[in-house]
């Protein structure tokens, strides 16, 4: 055999190990591309440039009407349309309980009440709705409405208007059904093709809320008719939340979309991170619309922040665990524009409304589902895992009250008490008197 042959053979031995060396270098590379492409969590994320308007928030706000006794209305979820569940009250604890609801059934209330006029409005998780005074506690009207229900209902004009999840004829669809908020009488029900669960906002003669299929409805709240509908990429199970003639929503495709609530036109939509596999969580969580920004949670373990106009992404926060807590949000002495918000870790967070840095955490364990309220300067949530409530101060996270029951949405308040909604139960607490003075017995004269 020649040796140019021989040497040749043994050049070329030498050399496969090389080439295996370099394809394993190569897949390595292309899995770790894939990695960082499909399954590396995002990371934290902040705009400073992004647009705000709470520059001089920090400074005295312009005050809100104040609450005006038995003629005081919180009518939605969330109390105002931007659905920032914040309440401007000198309203704080300690606190002494006057009334306990308690139905007979037990059954979950997953979500709080409206009020107005002196009057409590809610359904249960059986989907009975219910009427009940403010002030005493006693129950003005019970009706049956569906088989199961998980929202609160709006209240508009004399109206109370619920949405269900599964009809009472076992039919698993929803439907939207408007009540007499006197006496508790169907003035118009409509049902759908899909279940909801969207606690529903009326805005000047129409009522608004979203459906499992991705619809999102704008329907006639004098009848029933449709305004207009619009299709979502994804279940619509969040409230919708409105500012400025806009409609802002998340849904389970991941994304976050603002309308036109006149006409129900689209005038942005946005994902979390793109279309990438295993990026976009679900957004469960109701939107709240502060400062020209729209602050969500998500399934991703993330809280958002976006541009109210443009749909830009202004920040992301990673959080401890799954946010389908709804936020609330207040400008905060010393603190100045802050969002309220807990996480399924049992984490709750007060986070700078600007940048999304994180001002404060309690750390209480369990699992925080539902939304907050900041009343006066304290903010209110429950933890559905110790089945607890917390009132913290909204400076420092300081637990400034607390009750043993909770579960999800704990808290609404008239500005002269709170209403807290636990697992089966409704309560009303008010401040306690100041206790007074005690004074030394008189020295007798001699």
């Amino acid at each position: 055999m020649p040796s140019t042959f021989i040497s040749n053979a043994r050049r070329r031995r030498r050399r496969w190990p090389l080439i295996l060396l370099l394809l394993l270098v190569l897949g390595a590379a292309a899995g770790g591309g894939a990695y960082l492409l499909f399954f590396q969590k995002e990371s934290n994320f902040s705009n400073p440039n992004a647009e705000f308007e709470g520059k001089d928030a920090k400074k005295k706000p312009k005050p809100k009407p104040k609450p005006k006794g038995p003629t005081f209305k919180w009518p939605t979820y969330g109390y105002t349309p931007d659905r920032t569940r914040y309440l401007d009250a000198k309203l704080n604890p300690p606190l002494k309980r006057e009334w306990l609801f308690h139905p007979k059934a037990g059954r979950l209330l997953e979500f709080q009440p409206v009020l107005a006029n002196g009057v409590l409005y809610w359904e249960d998780n059986a989907a009975k709705a219910f009427a009940l005074s403010a002030k005493t506690g006693k129950r003005r009207w019970k009706r049956s409405i569906g088989a199961l229900a998980a929202a609160s209902p709006a209240w508009a004009d004399g109206r109370v208007f619920f949405v269900t999840l599964k009809r009472s004829n076992g039919v698993d669809a929803g439907s939207i059904v408007c009540l007499n908020a006197k006496n508790g009488k169907k003035i118009w029900r409509k049902d759908l093709p899909s279940r909801a669960e969207s606690s529903p906002l009326v805005l000047k003669g129409v009522v608004y809320f979203g459906s499992e299929d991705g619809t999102v409805y704008a329907l006639k709240a004098k009848n029933g008719r449709k305004v207009w509908t619009y299709g979502a990429s994804g279940a619509v199970k969040a409230g919708l939340a409105y500012s400025k003639g806009r409609l802002f929503f998340g849904d389970y495709s991941g994304e976050v979309t603002a309308l036109r609530a006149k006409n129900g036109a689209r005038i942005w939509s946005t994902g979390t991170s793109g279309a990438s596999f295993n990026r976009s969580g679900r957004f469960y969580s109701t939107p709240a619309v502060a400062y020209g920004r729209v602050y969500l949670g998500n399934t991703d373990s993330f809280t958002y922040s976006f541009v109210a106009r443009t749909g830009e992404l202004a920040w992301r926060t990673a959080l401890s665990g799954y946010v389908y807590a709804s936020p609330s949000v207040a400008t905060v002495p010393r603190l100045g524009p802050t969002v309220f918000i807990g996480d399924f870790s049992g984490n709750f967070y007060a986070l700078d409304a600007k940048d999304g840095s994180i001002d404060w955490r309690r750390s209480d364990g369990g699992k925080v589902f539902g939304a907050s309220t900041v009343v006066g300067h304290t903010v209110y949530y429950s933890n559905v895992a110790s089945r607890t409530t917390t009132g913290a101060d909204v400076r420092n996270g300081n637990r400034v009250w607390g009750y043993h029951r909770g579960a999800y949405s704990p808290v609404i308040s008239d500005g002269k008490r709170i209403y807290l909604t636990t697992y089966s139960s409704v309560y009303s607490f008010a401040p306690k008197p100041a206790k007074k003075p005690k004074h030394g017995k008189k020295k007798k004269r001699r």
